[in-house]
């Protein structure tokens, strides 16, 4: 990754597999709980799913609460640098109507 490039640190955080579609999933629905992101993904495995929340967790895109103490149960929900990405996908989402 080029360090000095914007496109290419910010597809260190998004571009990969899954990634957009659960930043989609918490867009359209709200907050996510693992299972709820689990099926809505269809084909997702569980160990991917895990590491991509990682990912947008540590980049600050989205943040976990805790709705069940025990057991410890979370769900996952855009913070205000995730919400930013709301153009982004908006975009996505055309070019995907139009050229798809």
């Amino acid at each position: 990754m080029d360090p000095h490039c914007p496109v290419a640190r910010a597809l260190d955080i998004i571009g990969e597999r899954w990634t957009f579609l659960i930043i989609r999933d918490m867009f359209l629905l709200g907050p996510r709980r693992f299972q709820d992101l689990e099926e809505s993904l269809n084909g997702i495995a569980p160990n991917t799913l895990s590491a991509r929340i990682k990912t947008l967790e540590a980049a600050g895109a989205i943040e976990r609460r805790l709705y069940s103490e025990h057991p410890p149960r979370a769900e996952y929900m855009l913070t205000e640098k995730g919400k930013a990405l709301g153009p982004a996908l908006t975009a996505l989402k055309e070019w995907g109507l139009k050229y798809t």
